[in-house]
């Protein structure tokens, strides 16, 4: 089994790194997903009998690795729901995309993005139809990654839309490495060129404001000293 590794936990919250490929909850594939994950270590841990609790806040994609904070009782789930809907969570990511993009580059993207539910893809749409999708993003290094060109983006995340970091930059001609969705697939790769490695809330009961950063260290990732991540 998965041990998840966990950045921090009271008797309110868990923060925890979600590695690419194992899902937020549960779904029809059959593979691990975090919540079973982090059930199962607070009953081991705390020798909890029964059922445990553990409320999803937010979600990252099945191939996408990174932080993500989880409530451990049910008026924590409630107002740090509320914090999300509020646009009160901060999020930010690494991007490695397939194209040379100038180290120092800064652009803010903003678009109107349609979610297909039958086929699972956001599109580009318009105001009257799609939802405002906003980021911010900063080159900080480039590199060569199995013949391929890439470059690492810093992303700052304001409004958090399905699939939308993946469909922005792809449409300005920097797909994901390994987004096979939005880019071009790469075989033997598990995961794609995204991780969420930093993500700012307030603390559901106490309100301190809680900041907790994770530097990826797999795949196409390390192909960057790690000194570009700090």
């Amino acid at each position: 089994m998965i041990t998840p590794t966990i950045l921090y936990e009271d008797n309110h919250i868990i923060v925890a790194v979600k590695p690419a490929g194992v899902l937020s909850q549960a779904g029809e594939l059959d593979l691990p997903d975090m919540l079973t994950l982090l059930k199962a270590y607070i009953k081991e841990k705390y020798s909890k009998p029964g059922n445990v609790f553990c409320g999803l806040v937010h979600r990252l994609d099945l191939n996408v690795g990174g932080i993500m904070v989880f409530a451990r009782t049910s008026k924590a789930a409630s107002r740090l729901s509320t914090q999300m809907a509020n646009q009160q969570f901060h999020k930010n990511y690494y991007a490695v995309v397939q194209s040379m993009v100038p180290v120092g580059k800064e652009e803010t993207l903003q678009d109107y993005l349609y979610k297909d539910e039958f086929t699972r893809t956001a599109m580009l749409s318009t105001k009257e139809l799609g939802k405002e999708a906003l980021l911010m993003y900063r080159s900080i290094a480039n590199a060569t990654y199995q013949n391929n060109l890439i470059s690492l983006l810093s992303i700052q995340l304001e409004t958090g839309r399905f699939h939308q970091i993946r469909l922005q930059l792809a449409s300005r001609g920097m797909p994901i490495y390994a987004d096979g969705k939005y880019g071009l697939k790469h075989q033997g790769d598990r995961e794609i060129g995204l991780y969420a490695n930093q993500l700012t809330f307030s603390h559901p009961i106490s309100q301190e404001l809680m900041v907790f950063s994770s530097i990826p260290q797999t795949s196409v990732f390390c192909a960057f000293p790690v000194e570009v991540f700090l």
